[in-house]
């Protein structure tokens, strides 16, 4: 079996600003003003290390960055949770992102769930919302509320789905499809092969020069993505 980790943002879907609504009203839910400075768009930075830098930006004292992330990351999910109508509103779906989550989920070959820089229950709330979140077996995902070092959530997937599925997950059967330079250096360093779709803000040069394994513009090709998939992933083929 090949153990597949779709990214959210950018590649399965866009939420336009309503990510960037959520921090302005945590930040003043938490700190008491508001943020002058937001974190940087499709970087694929974790949430719990995406606060910092806002808490940083915006002149917090380095004393009060530990215990001030911690509130501001504990409120996001339901302060995301009131803006459902909004991610539809200001949010799409991505090219051919509905059709590709059908195709892997119908495979039996293939394991899909998520390896994302939301926290769980963001996460949740976001393929709940575009009606994705029947494609993919989110028990057995990675996400930043459970390491804030995206790398780190490969191996926490790969050991979920082997107690699940009872299969052992490892590089030569682990595929990352995601659309940032975060993307690639999660799957090289936590131990995936990746696929990068040039859908978000990195270009496919970019992604080809990071060390992605394969490159394409968009999820429209479904027949392609399912032969990359199985391409890389073809060793762990039981």
């Amino acid at each position: 079996m090949i153990l597949v980790l779709w990214d959210i943002d950018r590649t399965l879907l866009y939420v336009g600003d309503t990510d960037r609504t959520v921090y302005r009203e945590a930040f003043r839910e938490v700190v008491g003003r508001d943020a002058e400075r937001l974190p940087q768009r499709g970087t694929g930075v974790t949430m719990p290390l995406a606060v910092r830098e806002l808490l940083a930006a915006n002149g917090v004292p380095d004393g009060q960055i530990d215990r001030l992330a911690s509130q501001i990351v504990a409120c996001l999910p339901s302060r995301l949770e009131r803006h459902r109508e909004e991610l539809h509103a200001s949010g799409r779906l991505m090219p051919g992102a509905l059709e590709a989550l059908a195709a892997v989920h119908g495979a039996k070959d293939l394991v899909p769930t998520v390896v994302t820089g939301n926290l769980r229950a963001s996460a949740e709330i976001k393929l709940d919302s575009f009606s994705m979140l029947n494609y993919v077996d989110i028990s057995v995902g990675g996400f930043a509320s459970d390491d804030s070092h995206r790398p780190a959530l490969v191996a926490i997937a790969q050991r979920r789905s082997e107690a699940a599925y009872g299969s052992v997950f490892g590089h030569q059967n682990t595929v990352i499809i995601g659309d940032s330079l975060q993307d690639v250096r999660t799957g090289r360093e936590g131990g995936a092969k990746v696929i990068g779709v040039a859908s978000g803000t990195t270009s496919a040069t970019q992604l080809h020069e990071a060390g992605a394994d394969e490159v394409l513009s968009d999820l429209t090709d479904v027949a392609r993505l399912l032969r990359a998939i199985r391409e890389l992933g073809q060793s762990g083929l039981q």
